[in-house]
């Protein structure tokens, strides 16, 4: 079975400097080493999609320049369906990484024609893709304007598709968004931020699961009424840990699309989010099925 997976999320350039270490307020430090590489949270998690063998949809904006043109040709090659990415006004969004000799980052992003995404295309484009998938997970993300975000989960609530967000960057969310997820993918730190009283007040707006991500400290599943379930991590030496979080995420959503439990997909996105930090670049290192697999110690 291959699932379906639609991303409606941001699309950068990122531009990374490794550095002997991440520097403090005001602290310049030298020494480093750049390179360029596609990024932004939704290609990612597209691309990690599709490298799981999702059949893979990306909605978004790019410019009309050569940073879009050279995230469109890296998405194709992929795998990943670009007939619902668009072209708007603005230049291509670019996210200026530093990374350090133990994989620790820091990310400052200009948004660019992600800006531009309306309520009114995302619906469009999910409609587009509901008459070629009679079902699918859509999985957002906070890089784009929340018009974007709300309209995503409005259209798959209306199809009847599970809504996941990986609620990154972290801002207060209203309630009938939140109430909307399936799932809610925060990071140990954003969960506190979205909403008061953390994963507790995050479940009491009505998504059936909370995901906290804890880094080299595995995952936490939390339901109302259920006990967590803890899944460990999974060994894996890291080199950049930019993008695993998009991994975890798609994994994740890859798994449901595919009839999986919460419980085997928070495995899954484990595995797949330890594999993709091995090499430099948010999708430098995205796993495939096999490896997830082979890691997770299934055969789903």
């Amino acid at each position: 079975m291959t699932g379906n997976v639609v991303v409606v999320g941001s699309l950068n350039v990122d531009l990374i400097v490794r550095v002997p270490h991440l520097p403090a307020p005001g602290e310049t430090v030298t020494g480093g080493e750049y390179s360029r590489a596609p990024g932004g949270k939704g290609a990612n998690a597209a691309a990690a999609a599709a490298a799981l063998g999702a059949t893979t949809w990306i909605v978004g904006l790019v410019g009309d320049d050569d940073l879009g043109r050279w995230t469109r040709d890296d998405l194709a090659a992929r795998g990943v369906d670009l007939s619902q990415l668009h072209t708007g006004s603005r230049p291509t969004g670019v996210a200026a990484i530093l990374v350090d000799h133990e994989g620790e980052n820091l990310i400052a992003v200009a948004g660019g024609a992600n800006t531009e995404l309306a309520g009114s295309m995302v619906r469009t484009s999910i409609e587009a893709v509901s008459a070629r998938a009679t079902d699918a997970v859509v999985l957002a993300n906070l890089e784009i304007p929340q018009d974007a975000v709300e309209s995503a989960a409005e259209a798959a609530r209306r199809l009847g598709w599970p809504f996941v967000l990986n609620p990154a960057p972290a801002r207060p969310l209203p309630y009938g968004l939140i109430g909307a997820c399936r799932v809610v993918t925060p990071n140990q730190h954003e969960a506190e931020l979205l909403a008061p009283g953390g994963v507790s007040g995050l479940l009491d707006r009505g998504p059936e699961a909370v995901v906290v991500t804890r880094g080299a400290r595995g995952a936490d599943l939390h339901r109302r009424d259920t006990p967590v379930h803890h899944q460990d991590p999974f060994p894996c030496e890291a080199v950049d840990t930019t993008g695993a979080g998009d991994a975890f995420s798609a994994a994740l959503a890859w798994a449901l699309s595919e009839g999986q439990s919460l419980e085997d997909a928070v495995r899954m996105g484990c595995a797949a989010g330890a594999l993709a930090t091995r090499a430099v670049g948010a999708r430098a290192s995205l796993p495939s099925r096999k490896e997830v697999e082979a890691m997770a110690g299934t055969t789903a």
